[in-house]
C-alpha cells in the first residue's frame, strides 16, 4: 500500500512541467537557504531544475567556486563578499561563467590584483555591475583592466585608496556606457579624474563623490551631465556657494542632491541651486550650516521638494515657519538631533505638509506633548515615525499616536515615557512592522501583549532594558508575529529560558540580541538554534549561564549563523571548537572566556575558515603564535584587541535602576 501511495505520488510530480517548476521557484526566497535545498532534494528532477533555474548564489569561501559552478552553470549574479581572501586564480576560476556573467560583487577583497580584473573582465563581455568596495589594494592598473568592461553600467568603488586620476581617466575612457559610479573616500581622485569621468560618460544617472577632495571645478562639468539624477557630495569641503555658482549657466534634472557635512554652503549657495535645479525632489543638508530664514526661503523655490533632510543642524524657528508657508507639499522632514526644534515650529510644518509620510525628529528634546498632538492632528497618512529621546513628551500622548496614526509601518519612540495605555493604543496600528521600545521603563507585558494579539506584521521589535517586561509579553510576541525577524532583548533580566523557547517558534527569526539575560542557560539556546533555522547574528554576551551544551545545538542546526558575541559566557575550548567547526562564522567576539585556553583558541580560529573579523582581550596576542595571526590575516582576518578589565555579574534588580534617566550600559 504504501509502495503504492509512493509511486502515485511521483507520477503527480512529474505532471509539472518545467515553467511550472520555475514559477514555483520564482516565490521562493534566495535567501531561504533551507527552503531551496528542500526543493532540490525532493527527487533528481527538481534537483536539476533547481540547478538551471539559480541566478544569484552568495558564496562563503572561495574555495567553493569550482563546485558551486558546475552546480549552478547558468549564473548571472555572483556575490564574492563575504570571501576576502579570494585570489586572482579564484576569480579566474569564477570567470569561467563567461558571457552569462552579469553582476559580481568583491567586496574587501584585498588579493585580487589588476591582472584578475583583467582576466575577469576579458573573459564576461557582458558584465554590467561590478563591485569593488573597500578593495583597498587595487591600483591604477586595476582600474585600467576594469576599462575593458564596455557594457559596465554599474561600478562601486568605495575606499579603493590607491586609485588615482589616471584609473579613473582609463575607466571614463572605456566605460563610457556608466549610468551609476560610486567613488567614495577615493582620496587620490582630484578634479582631473571627475572632469573626464564628466566629458566621457554622458549617461551617467548617478555619481557619489564623498569625501573625494574635489573643489568647484568639479561642479560645472558635472551638471551638465545631461541625464544625471542623484549627485552625493558629502564632505566635500572644497565646494562653496561659488561651486554652485555653476548651475547659473544651465539647467540639469538633479532629483536628489546630498550635501551632509558641507560646512561652506550657505542660502547663496542654495539660491544658485533654484535657478538651475527645479526638479529636486530631494535635499539632503544635513550637519551643515545654520538653518536659517534666508535658507527656508531659498528652499521654498523648489517647487517639487517631496523630501529635505536637517538633521543635525541649529534650526531656527523663522526657518520651520517658512517651511510651513510653502506652496508644495512635503513628503518626507527629518530634523533628527536639530537644536532649535520647538513646538510652534513643529506646528508651523505639519498643519502645512499634511501629506507627510515620514517624520524623524529624534533628539529633539525641547519639543513636548503639543507637537505630538499637531502631528497626529495633521499627518494621519504618516507611515514612520521616529522620536526618540523625546523627555518632554507625557504619557498620553502616545495613545494619540494609535487613535489617528493607523498606517504607521515604523514606530521608534526608545526612551521615551510611553506606558501600557500607550502600547495598547499603538497596537491598533495593525501594518506596524518595526517597533523600538528601548528604554522605555514603564511598559509590561500587559502593553506587550496588545502589540502580539493585533500587529501581526511585525518583524522587528527593540525592547532594549525594557526592564519590566518578562516571559509572558515575549510568549505574545512569539505568538502573533510569524514574521518576526530582530529582536532585542538586551538586559531584559527578568525574562528566561520560557521566552527563547517561545521565540523558538519564529522561523524567519535572523537576530537576536539577549546580552545581559542573566537567567538564559544553553536550554534556551538550544531552542533557538532547532527552530529558528535562519539565525545569523546572536548577542548573548554576559548570559553567565549558558555553556558548552548551548553551542553543540548551534552547530548542529544553525547553519546560517555569521555573528556571535559568547563574551562572559561559560563555552569552553570544546564548546568553541563545536561551533566553529560547523557554523559560516564571519564575526566572533570572545572576550573573558574564563574557560578558553590559547590552545582551544588557536584550533577553532584554524576551524572557521570564513572569519573576517574576531575580537579578542589583549592577553592572548601573546598567547597565540605569530605564524597563525599572521595565517588569520593572510585568510583575509582582521584582529581587534581589547584590554577591557572584568567586569562581574552584578545585580539588576530593577529597583536599582534611575528611572530618571534609563541610561545604557556597556
Amino acid at each position: 500500500m504504501a509502495k503504492s501511495i509512493k509511486h502515485q505520488n511521483h507520477s503527480y510530480l512529474e505532471l509539472l512541467n518545467e515553467e511550472i517548476l520555475f514559477l514555483i521557484l520564482d516565490h521562493l526566497s534566495i535567501n531561504d537557504h533551507l527552503a531551496l535545498k528542500s526543493f532540490s532534494l525532493t527527487c533528481k528532477s527538481f534537483h536539476s531544475i533547481e540547478s538551471h533555474h539559480r541566478r544569484f548564489v552568495k558564496l562563503l569561501r572561495p574555495e567553493f567556486i569550482p563546485c558551486i559552478l558546475r552546480r549552478y552553470p547558468f549564473l548571472s549574479h555572483l556575490d564574492l563578499s563575504l570571501c576576502p581572501r579570494v585570489t586572482d586564480f579564484q576569480l579566474q576560476t569564477a570567470s569561467f561563467l563567461g558571457s552569462s556573467l552579469l553582476s559580481l560583487k568583491l567586496t574587501s577583497c584585498k588579493f585580487v590584483t589588476g591582472l584578475g580584473v583583467s582576466d575577469l573582465v576579458s573573459k564576461c563581455p557582458n558584465l554590467v555591475e561590478l563591485d569593488l568596495s573597500n578593495a583597498t589594494e587595487l591600483s591604477d592598473s586595476a582600474a585600467a583592466a576594469i576599462a575593458g568592461a564596455k557594457n559596465l553600467e554599474r561600478l562601486l568603488m568605495v575606499r579603493c585608496k590607491r586609485v588615482s586620476d589616471m584609473g579613473i581617466g582609463c575607466i571614463a575612457v572605456g566605460c563610457q556606457n556608466l549610468k551609476r559610479i560610486s567613488l567614495k573616500w577615493c582620496l587620490r581622485v582630484t578634479d582631473l579624474g571627475v572632469g573626464l569621468l564628466a566629458l566621457k560618460c554622458k549617461d551617467l544617472h548617478s555619481l557619489d563623490l564623498s569625501y573625494v577632495p574635489i573643489t568647484e571645478k568639479s561642479l560645472e562639468p558635472i551638471l551638465q551631465l545631461p541625464y544625471l539624477e542623484d549627485l552625493v557630495l558629502v564632505g566635500c569641503l572644497g565646494i562653496d556657494d561659488d561651486g554652485l555658482a555653476s548651475l547659473n549657466k544651465g539647467r540639469t534634472l538633479l532629483k536628489t542632491l546630498d550635501l551632509s557635512n558641507c560646512q561652506n554652503i550657505s542660502h547663496t549657495g542654495l539660491a544658485n541651486l533654484t535657478r538651475g535645479a527645479g526638479c529636486l525632489k530631494e535635499i539632503i543638508l544635513a550637519y551643515g550650516s545654520t538653518v536659517t530664514l534666508d535658507v527656508a526661503r531659498c528652499l521654498q523655490k523648489f517647487s517639487m521638494l517631496q523630501c529635505l533632510k536637517l538633521d543635525g543642524c541649529q534650526v531656527t524657528c523663522s526657518s520651520l515657519k517658512m517651511i510651513g508657508n510653502w506652496s508644495g507639499s512635503l513628503k518626507e522632514l527629518s530634523l533628527s538631533k536639530c537644536r532649535g526644534v520647538t513646538d510652534e515650529g513643529i506646528a508651523s510644518v505639519v498643519k502645512k505638509h499634511t501629506q507627510l509620510r515620514k517624520l524623524d525628529i529624534t533628539c529633539c528634546r525641547k519639543i513636548t506633548s503639543v507637537s505630538i498632538d499637531c502631528i497626529t492632528s495633521s499627518c494621519t497618512a504618516l507611515t514612520s515615525l521616529k522620536m526618540e529621546a523625546c523627555s518632554h513628551i507625557s504619557k498620553g500622548a502616545f495613545v494619540l499616536i494609535g487613535q489617528r496614526c493607523r498606517v504607521l509601518e515604523e514606530l521608534d519612540v526608545t526612551d521615551n515615557d510611553v506606558d501600557d495605555e500607550g502600547l495598547k493604543s499603538i497596537s491598533r496600528c495593525s501594518r506596524i512592522s518595526c517597533l523600538k521600545l528601548g528604554i522605555c521603563l514603564d511598559i509590561t507585558d500587559e502593553g506587550l501583549i496588545q502589540i502580539g494579539l493585533h500587529c501581526s506584521k511585525l518583524k522587528e521589535i527593540d525592547l532594549y532594558r525594557a526592564i519590566r517586561i518578562s516571559d509572558g509579553g515575549i510568549a505574545s510576541i512569539a505568538e502573533g508575529c510569524p514574521a518576526l525577524e530582530l529582536i532585542n532583548i538586551a538586559y531584559c533580566d527578568q525574562v528566561t529560558d520560557a521566552s527563547l523557547i517561545s521565540l523558538s517558534k519564529c522561523s524567519r527569526l535572523k537576530a537576536l540580541e539577549a546580552r545581559g539575560c542573566s537567567s538564559f542557560t544553553s536550554e534556551g539556546v538550544a531552542a533557538i538554534a532547532a527552530g529558528c533555522g535562519q539565525l545569523s547574528f546572536l548577542d548573548i554576551k554576559k548570559c553567565f549561564n549558558i555553556d558548552n551544551s548551548g553551542m553543540i545545538p548551534l552547530a548542529r542546526y544553525s547553519l546560517n549563523l555569521k555573528q556571535i558575541n559568547l563574551s562572559y559566557c561559560s563555552v569552553t575550548d570544546t564548546g568553541l571548537l563545536a561551533l566553529a567547526s560547523r557554523s559560516p562564522l564571519q564575526n566572533i567576539t570572545m572576550l573573558h572566556l574564563a574557560g578558553l585556553s590559547p590552545n582551544g583558541l588557536a584550533a577553532a580560529l584554524l576551524a572557521c575558515r570564513g572569519l573576517k573579523k574576531v575580537k579578542l582581550h589583549e592577553s592572548f596576542k601573546a598567547q597565540l603564535p605569530q605564524s597563525l595571526l599572521d595565517h588569520m590575516e593572510s585568510r583575509g582576518c582582521v584582529f581587534h584587541w581589547r584590554d577591557k578589565a572584568f567586569q562581574p555579574q552584578v545585580d539588576t534588580d530593577p529597583s536599582q535602576w534611575n528611572l530618571q534617566t534609563g541610561s545604557r550600559q556597556p
